[in-house]
């Protein structure tokens, strides 16, 4: 692909323009280091072009305050650019009134993120989705990879979505436009260090 030419043009009777101003439904999976690093990368990218962008993350603690989240939104206090909307499961999603009951299952936590995020879908709330972590309640079952899949294709306007994770189902990655597969060569973890502060986040 030299200086950005694509390899193929389809014959689908787009326009040049037509195309590459098509919604991205985008992966980043693999057991490499660095799949939300680059999500964050793009919701940056995102919120220069002024683009409201929504943040779910589906695994991740309440309590961890990681980098990306606190750059993010100070970027969004400043007025500039787009706006950042930031949703943990641990938090209950800040869209929820009410705590979730601290007994209740994280799958339910799971499910009732992602009727969140198909309101949004079809609301055409954000342009840029990170549904960060979003590969384990599919793997685990928490969440019916169809449906998701299905939501995800048939989702109207021009939004994009880009999903983080490993372990990607089959079905999630025949349906993606882009899908970065990242390999661990090596890690400090192999040699027994934890992870750092502005390393891991």
């Amino acid at each position: 692909m030299p200086q950005g030419q694509p390899a193929v043009i389809p014959d689908d009777g787009l326009t040049t323009r037509a195309r590459r101003d098509r919604p991205l439904l985008i992966v980043h999976t693999g057991d490499g280091k660095g799949k939300s690093t680059a999500a964050f990368g793009l919701a940056l990218r995102g919120w220069a072009q002024g683009w409201p962008v929504g943040v779910f993350q589906f695994v991740k603690s309440a309590k961890w305050r990681i980098g990306e989240e606190r750059a993010l939104r100070t970027l969004t206090a400043t007025g500039e650019g787009g706006t950042v909307a930031w949703h943990k499961m641990g938090e209950g999603w800040s869209w929820v009134q009410r705590r979730i009951d601290p007994d209740a299952q994280p799958a339910d936590a799971a499910r009732e993120g992602w009727e969140q995020i198909r309101r949004d879908l079809a609301a055409q709330t954000y342009r840029l989705y990170v549904l960060d972590e979003l590969t384990y309640p599919l793997k685990w079952g928490w969440l019916d990879v169809a449906e998701v899949v299905e939501t995800l294709l048939t989702r109207p306007g021009r939004q994009h979505v880009v999903i983080t994770g490993r372990a990607a189902p089959p079905q999630l990655l025949d349906a993606a436009d882009l899908v970065t597969e990242m390999t661990k060569v090596k890690h400090p973890m192999d040699a027994g260090q934890k992870g750092q502060r502005g390393i891991e986040w």
